[in-house]
C-alpha cells in the first residue's frame, strides 16, 4: 500500500476516535461566539461569587428564566432566585456549550451544566442538567434573553 493511503487512512481513523470529544457545532461570525462564550464564563463566575448584579448585567432588560419545577420568572424574580440564603453557597458552576448558533443580532446556545453548592451544615451537594439559552445583541454585547433549564440525573 503506498504511504499516502497509510496517512489519509490514519488521518480518517484519528478523525472519527476524535469527532465525539470536539462534537461542538459553532455557526456565526466568530467574534460574536467569542463574546458568547466568554460572557457565558464569566457568568459562570458570578454565580460562584454571588456577584447579584453581575447575574443582573448577564441578562437583557426583559429577560425570562425558566427554572426547574418552577413558573417562568422575570424582572426582580431573576435576581431573588439566584439569590441564595445565608450560610450557603455555589463553589462551582460550569456551562458547556454542545451548540451555539448566532443569527444576526439573536443567537441561541443549548448543552449542560453543572456545580457545586455548599450548605450551612458543610455538606456539598452536585448537580447537573442541560440548558438552552436564546441571546440577543444589546448595545454590541451579548445578553442572555431567554434561559431555560432542568436537571438529569448524575451518569453511574
Amino acid at each position: 500500500m503506498d504511504l499516502r493511503v497509510y496517512i489519509l487512512t490514519a488521518f480518517v481513523l484519528l478523525a472519527v476516535i476524535n469527532w465525539p470529544l470536539n462534537a461542538q457545532v459553532l455557526q456565526g461570525e466568530q467574534k460574536d461566539i467569542n463574546q458568547i462564550l466568554k460572557n457565558t464564563e464569566k457568568f459562570s463566575k458570578f454565580v460562584v461569587n454571588a456577584d447579584y448584579a453581575g447575574i443582573a448585567s448577564a441578562y437583557t432588560a426583559d429577560a425570562k428564566i425558566f427554572p426547574n419545577h418552577t413558573k417562568i420568572l422575570e424582572g426582580e424574580d431573576i435576581i431573588a432566585y439566584w439569590t441564595l440564603p445565608e450560610g450557603v453557597r455555589t463553589t462551582y458552576h460550569k456551562i458547556t456549550q454542545s451548540e451555539i448558533t448566532v443569527m444576526n443580532d439573536t443567537a441561541y446556545d443549548y448543552g449542560y451544566y453543572e456545580g457545586k453548592t455548599k450548605h450551612k451544615d458543610g455538606r456539598v451537594s452536585s448537580w447537573q442538567g442541560k440548558y438552552v439559552i436564546v441571546w440577543k445583541k444589546v448595545d454590541n454585547d451579548w445578553k442572555m434573553y431567554l434561559d431555560i433549564w432542568n436537571s438529569v440525573k448524575p451518569k453511574k
